[in-house]
Parts: C-alpha cells; structure tokens; sequence
C-alpha cells in the first residue's frame, strides 16, 4: 500500500547563488557555489555525501555537472530532468532514495547557465526544442512561450468578463509585487521596484503581455543536503521536513483542441491534489502560509493561483488582487522572493531555489527582514513551492509542501 512522503526527509541545509546574467562563471562554479553554501549550512563536507542528484535540463552528464565539480568521488550521482519541475523532481527523487534507506546523506543540486548560448530566449526552444523531439509542422509550428501564454490571459479577460483594461492592469499588480519583494532580496537579478504604469506602457512582447510581464533569462544554481527526519538533529535543531509531492504530466492534446480551456490548469491541479492529499492539507487558503509558484508571465501566476486552490475560480481579481493579499501578513503571501519575475528562470535551478525560499523563511531566516513572515497560520509552518513545464495545453508539473516537524 502506498505511503505518504510527510515528515520522513528533513533537509538539513540549503544554499543558493546570486541569480543574473553571471558571465564570469561557468555552470560548474555555480554548482560549486550553491553546494557549498548548502553545505556550510548543514556543517557536512563533500566526503559525507553518499549520493546525489543533478536537476539540469541542458548539460548531457551527472559525472560532467556535479560528480567533477565537486569531487564526489565513485558514489552515485543522478541526472534528473522534467522541465521547469526539473528542480523539485530532483528534490522528490532524492526524498525517495532516502526513505528506501538506501543512503543516509544526499545532496541536491539544480542549476543552469542559459546566459551563455548566443542568442535571446530559450536555449533550444526552436522546433525541435531541446534537440531530442522530432519537428512536426503543424503540432509546432509558430509556438513560443509568450504567444501561448498570451493566449490563456486573453482568455481569462474573455472567460470572465475582464475588459482589456481591467485584466491588464491586474496582471500589472501582480509584476509591481513582485518586483517590490525582488528589489529587497539580494540573491535576485533583477533589483529593483516598478509601478503600475511602467508595466502598463511597457513595450509589447504578445498582448497583452508586456516586458514587464515576463521574466528573464538567467544563469543560478541551488543545493539542498537531505536526510531521513529522525537523523536530522545530529544536523540542526531547526530543520525543515518534507510535507508532500506531487507530480503530473498531461497528455497535451491542448495544442491541438480547440476547446482546450487556456484558463486553468490541469496538470497543475493534479500535481497539488497528490502534495495535499500527502501533507494532509484540507483548506490550502486557511492552511498555507507561504506560496512560490512559477511566475514566468504574469498570468502564469494569476492561473496558478486559482488551479492551486489558493482562491476561487476566477475571483483572483476580488480575493487575490489586492495589496494585503500579498503583504506578508496577508491572507496568502505568494512570491515574497520575487518569483521567476525577479529572479529570471534558470530551468533546472528555479524549483530547488523555490524550496530554498520556504526553508529559509520557515526557519526565520529571510535575508531581508522586511520579506521575513513573522506571523503563520499553523505551528506547522507550511509552505508550497510550484514549477510546471511546457506551456498552456502541454504541461509538466510539480508541487512541493515543506513544513516543520
């Protein structure tokens, strides 16, 4: 009978790089960088790890990406890759090698340097993607990331009565917010606050989506040291355990019905019903107190919301929209790093140095103590972290809860 993941891996401790345009390292230093700050944390050395996974969309090898780097030495290392969730799918496939009890000691590393490829965008977002699918003329054809996303939020205004205005002007509170929380988060590319009118006249990328809607192409790293909860405090006293996954890959037949539903999203659901159903969680809005969703469009976030349960369908506008629900002590603080939208979105990276947030804001750690939460819901402390893949109607999700014990 299958068993819930909740409060039987702790981590023990995280680090994180400087997010950014970082011409001056390579994807190597940047594992270096993030896994030895996790280390540090955890107050463990590379010769006390016994096995390790590399989430990292781009680079071919575990032995080139993380065993070198390191000098793991002969020990296990695995190459994992699911998209955007290709971080958190790192994470859940470590929790489960230690709950096998087939190591006692694990590291996590996500990572990616997109800066350094020649070219705007994406690397290998053209036809074949990442190289490894065949072209299909028509199931392809013409897709980029903001030109789908795009769609879903022309859907939302048409779906729910938003005029072009109105709907815009919300997605703009949502990029203002963000940008306010990333200006105060040193880890951040992009520092700096915004206003509502600067994304409204922003130049156009896909309408309505503008520059200020979408986030950066960027070059991180972050790390994460695991073991099983009941060896934790040999570690730390203030650890963090791990409260749920979920996982979920749709068929994306989206791309090609024309009824598809651009306004919520499927795989988004599914992956959050396994991480709650996990962690026990019955009324998210009531009972999660921080969320880090993937943000790479502002839409994205307003969706992801709703398909979280965060708030109902299609009142994101009257339950979500407004300032106090963002403010930390608001009724659902959600990217209080800064998102994707300030931090750019190195693929394999980004769902590790989600989790990497809620860790430390858990553990009263923000960097910044205007980001720190000081009030919680719950003794638990519960905090969700969500990346999904692909885009509107081809989607790859994962869903992390992390709490304490």
């Amino acid at each position: 009978m299958a068993e819930s993941i909740k409060d039987k891996v702790a981590i023990v401790g995280m680090g994180c790089t400087q997010f950014g345009e970082r011409w001056d390292v390579g994807l190597e230093d940047l594992v270096i960088e993030a896994a030895y700050e996790a280390y540090e944390d955890a107050g463990v050395e590379s010769k006390d790890i016994e096995a390790a996974w590399v989430g990292v969309m781009y680079n071919t090898t575990a032995a080139g990406t993380l065993a070198s780097p390191l000098k793991l030495g002969s020990i296990p290392c695995t190459r994992v890759e699911n998209a955007c969730g290709t971080g958190q799918e790192a994470l859940r496939n470590a929790c489960y090698g230690l709950i096998a009890k087939a190591f006692d000691l694990v590291l996590v590393v996500g990572v990616e340097k997109m800066k350094d490829v020649g070219f705007g965008g994406l690397a290998g977002s053209g036809p074949t993607l990442s190289g490894t699918e065949a072209w299909r003329p028509v199931y392809f054809y013409g897709v980029s990331p903001p030109t789908r996303y795009a769609l879903a939020a022309t859907s939302y205004f048409a779906k729910y009565g938003l005029t072009p205005e109105e709907g815009k002007r919300v997605l703009a509170k949502i990029s203002v917010k963000s940008h306010y929380y990333g200006a105060r988060n040193p880890k951040a590319h992009l520092k700096r606050e915004v206003t509502e009118e600067q994304v409204m006249k922003a130049p156009m990328i896909s309408w309505p989506l503008g520059l200020y809607d979408c986030c950066g192409v960027t070059d991180g790293a972050s790390a994460a040291v695991l073991c099983r909860t009941e060896d934790a405090k040999a570690f730390r006293d203030d650890y963090v355990v791990f409260k749920g996954f979920g996982a979920a890959s749709g068929p994306g037949m989206g791309k090609v019905l024309t009824d598809y539903d651009f306004t919520w999203w499927d795989e988004t659901e599914g992956a959050v019903r396994q991480a709650y159903e996990q962690a026990g969680i019955k009324n998210p809005r009531k009972e999660i107190d921080l969320v880090e969703l993937h943000d790479c469009f502002s839409i994205a976030e307003l969706i992801a919301t709703e398909s979280l349960f965060l708030c109902e369908r299609g009142k994101y506008k009257e339950q979500m929209s407004d300032i106090d629900a963002y403010h930390l002590e608001g009724v659902m603080p959600v990217n209080v790093s800064g998102g994707l939208k300030s931090f750019g979105h190195p693929i394999g990276a980004s769902g590790c140095r989600e989790t990497y947030e809620n860790y430390k804001q858990i553990q009263g750690k923000a960097q910044d103590p205007s980001r720190q939460k000081k009030k919680w819901k719950t003794d638990q402390r519960l905090a969700l972290a969500h990346n999904q893949g692909g885009h509107p109607g081809k989607f790859a999700c994962n869903v992390t809860v992390i709490g304490l014990p």
